[in-house]
């Protein structure tokens, strides 16, 4: 199926210093990134709104979004770029951020304003860029200016809350921006952060009774996935790993990949995700617990291409 929608994504690029049995690496990554890059992997109409860094990291990030089909449009700036030191330890990783100043921050409502494509279907934003400063205002103001204006907004906080120097206000941001969103991405994980000191029952429906998005996804890691839609869940299982490699980029995938599942069923609106069918969901669950089955196979972020993706369906059945 054709894919017509053009998908806005926008938050932190950066490169991952990863660490890992002794070896070093440096990886293109950050969350909202590693969304923009499936997209593009999966053939989507794909725009990625925030700055990257004139400098040697930030040719490596450019670079990375254009081979995988990415427009770049919000543009280059003379800013360093972000780094991110990972320790990667029995396939987990952990992350200290430096990021003051840097390229992907240099963000304001005009300036996003400017970087949105015309015929903008769908926005999606979580993680760092949305923890604090004038960056995580800009966000905010611009996700909710794109839910009045009646576009998909998606949502996945990604909550870092070792970075986190005021975890109330962070908490409040994330009520606040739910409250303005069409479909709804976290980790069993974010939950914990985002409501410490309850069950992850209790913490899913706080959140459930926070957000106005019609379809709340659930990620669980090896123990799969949950959508919550209406007044029903729907569950599957994780797909096994080839082979696990480590899980980053795992929950970035996944997320991109219900992106891409809705575009490619025509559902990329407020309206159209309130009118999904139980087997629609099921099926992009399906679809994005593979794709990030095969990302897992994969040292860092490396999410499938549309035909692989495509193939190890087929295959499962």
């Amino acid at each position: 199926m054709a894919h017509t929608s053009i998908i806005g994504v926008g938050g932190e690029n950066l490169i991952d210093h990863v660490t890992q049995d002794g070896t070093i690496s440096a990886l293109a990554g950050g969350s909202p990134f590693n969304v923009a890059m499936a997209l593009g992997r999966q053939t989507a109409a794909v725009h990625y709104l925030t700055p990257i860094s004139t400098d040697h990291w930030g040719n490596l990030l450019a670079d990375t979004l254009h081979s995988s089909h990415v427009v770049l449009s919000g543009g280059r700036v003379d800013a360093p770029t972000t780094i991110a030191r990972v320790t990667v330890t029995d396939g987990i990783p952990t992350y200290t951020f430096e990021r003051d100043g840097t390229a992907e921050r240099q963000v304001t409502p005009a300036s996003l304003a400017q970087a949105m494509p015309e015929g903008l279907a769908a926005l999606h934003t979580g993680s760092l860029a949305l923890t604090d400063g004038a960056d995580a205002d800009a966000w905010e103001a611009t996700c909710d200016a794109a839910f009045r204006a009646g576009r998909l907004v998606s949502l996945d906080p990604n909550v870092r809350l070792s970075v986190i120097t005021d975890p109330d206000q962070y908490r409040s941001r994330m009520f606040r921006m739910m409250a303005k969103t069409s479909l709804l991405k976290l980790s069993d994980e974010d939950l914990e952060g985002l409501c410490p000191d309850q069950s992850l029952d209790q913490a899913l429906q706080i959140v459930r009774s926070k957000t106005s998005a019609p379809l709340l996804v659930m990620t669980k890691g090896p123990d799969g996935a949950i959508a919550v839609f209406e007044d029903r869940q729907i569950s599957i299982p994780a797909p096994p790993v080839p082979g696990l490699v480590d899980t980053v980029g795992a929950g970035d995938t996944f997320m991109a990949t219900l992106l891409a599942g809705l575009d490619r069923i025509s559902a990329l609106s407020p309206d159209a995700v309130s009118k999904l069918s139980g087997s629609d969901i099921e099926s992009l669950l399906h679809r994005a617990g593979m794709a990030a089955a095969i990302n897992c196979s994969r040292a860092g972020c490396n999410p499938p291409t549309l035909k692989e993706l495509d193939t190890a369906l087929a295959h499962a059945d």
